[in-house]
């Protein structure tokens, strides 16, 4: 059941939705306000992560020599830092 302010406030907008030519709708403020919202949220949430990212201290682990038995011995110390016990092939 409704009352008697949301039936005026209907039959209001009623007659404000005749009055619009309905081939030139645009958003307005509304459409403006939220538009401006959700840009000032990005630009906050960008600001906050550069923040963090700069809190980040990455090192490089040194790369494994380049010589063609440098690959085996890659491996082997691959094997060895790992910390599980790897069963033995071959």
């Amino acid at each position: 059941m409704m009352s008697a302010t949301s039936t005026l406030a209907v039959t209001h907008f009623v007659t404000l939705a005749d009055s619009f030519d309905k081939d030139k709708v645009t958003p307005g403020v509304l459409g403006f306000i939220v538009f401006a919202v959700i840009g000032g949220a990005v630009w906050l949430l960008m600001k906050s992560m550069n923040k963090q990212m700069k809190k980040v201290d990455f090192e490089e682990s040194p790369e494994a020599p380049a010589a063609s038995g440098g690959t085996e011995a890659a491996k082997g110390s691959a094997k060895r830092t790992s910390g599980k016990a790897q069963p033995k092939t071959g």
